[in-house]
């Protein structure tokens, strides 16, 4: 198979395309033909060397999300059959026309979907609702704030907050206020240059129930003077930086807590838990027209350097495809 191989590590010029020997999976697994994949924050770092393979092996693949077609399945497989249209989160080597997943990870392609656009699903809307909901305790009527508004994580946010009957503010780019209005944010904030803080707190005094963060940096000190009492921040990634001064006692006298995440590097068992839960309460969203993916832009798998560069220069707006078949 034609899968892109990390030799060195020095950003998009790093990523080469090799032909490698198909993978094999064991009796519980899955081998799909993947159709198509889609680029993450964590592509660009193990790119550039700062993010470890979460999958030691001989070579380095990266990649994690596809969608695809079950090619072939282990002799203990009982949910899928070779044809069917899947997509799922892994922990890499989804830069790749084949790849080797267990069955339980593995979620029913939507039908309003198609399996090209599927692959913009799986990390983003979990990695969303696993932040919202599921630890960060967003329930209807509350009131959620999601900084990067116009990410992949942020548009699928927005989308999952109003399905769950909450409220939902954003911090973002100017240029990419009108898409958050679009897909049903209550309030947009620009996040930079201007300070956010002051205008969310004239429109929300009490603050708010559930923060999610990919920024980290500057954002830190806002977000304890934006929590709301009890209310829990929920730390997803750290664009703007990872270590900054905290102000323990605005943590301390909102009674908050703080919550850091990552999907990645959890095992198998929660990671299957959290999307047969996921498949279970949020799949069937889609087809009932209230979630879809938002994209940006799709490359073909031989320009997959330039969807690296694109992300890089924070230009897009909803996730970027690369389609490999």
């Amino acid at each position: 198979m034609r899968a892109v191989v990390l030799r060195s590590h020095g950003g998009p010029d790093s990523l080469t395309i090799e032909d490698v020997a198909d993978p094999v999976g064991g009796p519980e697994d899955v081998l799909v033909r993947v159709r198509a994949t889609a680029l993450n924050r964590a592509d660009l770092l193990q790119a550039m060397g700062l993010y470890p393979n979460p999958r030691p092996a001989a070579i380095e693949i990266p990649g994690l999300e596809f969608s695809g077609t079950v090619e072939a399945v282990g002799d203990r497989v009982t949910m899928w059959r070779p044809g069917d249209e899947v997509m799922a989160i892994e922990a890499g080597g989804a830069y790749a026309e084949l790849i080797v997943t267990h069955e339980r990870q593995l979620m029913k392609v939507p039908a309003t979907v198609g399996v090209a656009d599927a692959a913009a699903i799986p990390e983003v809307f979990l990695t969303a609702w696993d932040a919202l909901v599921v630890q960060g305790g967003l329930t209807s009527g509350r009131w959620a704030l999601v900084h990067a508004g116009a990410s992949g994580v942020g548009t699928a946010s927005i989308q999952i907050a109003k399905a769950i009957g909450a409220r939902i503010a954003v911090t973002c780019s100017t240029g990419k206020m009108e898409l958050c209005r679009s897909l049903g944010a209550d309030l947009v904030f620009e996040r930079s240059p201007a300070a956010w803080l002051g205008e969310a707190m004239a429109a929300v005094p009490v603050g708010f129930d559930t923060i999610l963060d990919v920024i980290g940096g500057e954002e830190v000190e806002r977000n304890l003077q934006a929590v709301a009492l009890k209310g829990r921040i929920v730390q997803v990634g750290v664009m703007g930086g990872g270590t900054v001064p905290v102000n323990v006692y605005a943590l301390m006298s909102r009674r908050a807590t703080w919550i850091g995440t990552m999907m990645r590097s959890r095992p198998i068992e929660e990671k299957v838990a959290l999307t047969r839960r996921f498949a279970a309460e949020m799949l069937p969203l889609f087809d009932a027209g209230v979630l879809k993916p938002v994209i940006d832009s799709r490359f073909p798998f031989d320009r997959i350097g330039d969807a690296h560069r694109h992300m890089a220069s924070n230009a897009n707006a909803g996730k970027i495809l690369v389609d490999i078949t």
